[in-house]
């Protein structure tokens, strides 16, 4: 007898084998005669047919089992006649670990996403984030592989830290008891990134990444913010704002065709019931090389365009995400790179250009999200980094070794950073950031 997944179980290619599996009790379904069961355990999207015969003992009591109950099955498995799948399990042994009541919240029927949310510790029973948090752990797996490829070295990055990277001021304060700033000395933060210690560490090890939560106060209740996520960050030594470009295009290419290749079935939910003209996008994105222009051909084709924005495109401003969007979807249909920005949007550590206006800067733009990935060559020069850090007030002295490192042995780097959870969205289809985090951290929202 040996104990399996469901994901195990369906993808033997023998029968007639004593095994053990345990899971969820998804639908039963009782006969006179026989009552079937369907058991999930996770492991896959599909779930496992039990056959359950009236001679077994307590088939009452399995005959009438709930929803949502726990079990242990021992039995046979065998050929299916049912169609649409290749084995079910005549049960021999059914142990009852704990039946769940009526009032258990997942019955056989869609929920809306608003209500999951509101039961986040059980919605990952269902089947649709079940295949949502597969994919987001096999993907996390893909970023590792693909980095360990290219020859970089994971590097963790400080969580709590005193130095804002992106110089925006939506911080999170971190305070030990009544204590508040004398535990370090001075004020602490949780980080939003981890780029200026990976910089450190790419000029002594040549290529590193960091993938890890990052955090930002913003008061914002948009279906793209979380107060918390997770970023990865790659930074690679002796490269410019083209490497940097290069990477983000072929890192976005490799997880697509990573998810499309070992995420089918669970992909399949998405592609039928929320997005069905998700496998086109992902096959553009595939296929095609993505669009690149500069910031300002951007302004000019979205003034050319005329189309009836929320917000109005000025040339020294942010592109909103109606902006961004409207690129990627409706003036190139797959993704679009911008770089060479105006520097007053950008922050200090970003490269200034010849023509003193703009920064060696990128954004990876995708359909239907926005933004996914924005970076930069990094402003290796220590005069012009320390004139930046004074346009911005930034304190010199608060990021001395910042600056130092641009004393011994300076050289020319580049890198990017990518919002893990919108590659989620891109790849599933799913609009809102709340639905591929398991417990979103999102404004008055911290109860699970």
């Amino acid at each position: 007898m040996k104990k399996m997944t469901v994901q195990e179980i369906l993808s033997l290619k023998d029968e007639r084998m004593e095994i053990r599996v345990m899971g969820w009790v998804r639908t039963r379904r009782t006969g006179r005669e026989l009552s079937f069961i369907e058991v999930n355990d996770g492991s896959c999207l599909a779930s496992l047919q039990v056959v359950v015969e009236t001679s077994l003992p307590y088939y009452e009591e399995i005959s009438r089992i709930t929803t949502g109950s726990s079990v242990c099955v021992t039995g046979d498995l065998v050929s299916s006649p049912a169609e649409g799948q290749a084995f079910e399990l005549k049960a021999r042994e059914v142990q009852i670990y704990q039946k769940a009541p009526e009032s258990y919240p997942l019955q056989k029927k869609r929920h809306s996403d608003e209500f999951l949310r509101s039961i986040a510790h059980l919605r990952p029973r269902t089947n649709k984030y079940g295949a949502m948090f597969r994919i987001r752990s096999e993907v996390a797996f893909a970023i590792h592989h693909y980095y360990r490829e290219k020859g970089f070295f994971l590097l963790h990055t400080p969580i709590l830290t005193g130095s804002d990277c992106e110089g925006a001021g939506e911080l999170f304060s971190v305070t030990a008891g009544e204590k508040g700033d004398a535990f370090f000395g001075k004020p602490a933060n949780l980080t939003v990134s981890g780029q200026l210690s990976a910089e450190m560490f790419a000029l002594a090890l040549g290529r590193v990444y960091t993938f890890g939560p990052t955090f930002r106060a913003e008061n914002s209740n948009t279906s793209r913010h979380a107060a918390e996520f997770w970023m990865v960050e790659p930074e690679m030594a002796f490269a410019d704002l083209d490497d940097a470009m290069d990477l983000a295009e072929d890192f976005l290419k490799f997880l697509v065709s990573w998810v499309m290749e070992h995420c089918r079935e669970d992909l399949s939910l998405f592609t039928r019931f929320v997005d069905k003209d998700l496998e086109g996008v992902l096959e553009r994105i595939i296929s095609e090389d993505f669009a690149r222009i500069t910031y300002t051909e951007a302004v000019d084709l979205l003034l050319k365009k005329g189309s009836d924005f929320e917000f109005p495109v000025v040339w020294g401003e942010d592109l909103k995400s109606e902006h961004e969007r409207f690129l990627a979807e409706n003036i190139f249909s797959k993704p679009v790179i911008l770089y060479n920005y105006p520097k007053n949007i950008k922050p200090f550590y970003m490269r200034l250009n010849d023509d003193k206006k703009t920064v060696a800067a990128m954004d990876l733009l995708v359909p239907r999200i926005g933004e996914l990935m924005g970076g930069s060559q990094r402003e290796e020069r220590e005069d012009i980094l320390a004139m930046r850090m004074d346009a911005q007030n930034l304190s010199r002295e608060s990021y001395h070794w910042y600056l130092e490192s641009r004393r011994w042995g300076s050289v020319p780097h580049a890198g990017f950073g990518m919002g893990f959870e919108r590659l989620l969205m891109l790849v599933t289809g799913v609009s809102n950031i709340r639905d591929v985090i398991p417990f979103p951290r999102t404004p008055g929202n911290i109860e699970f």
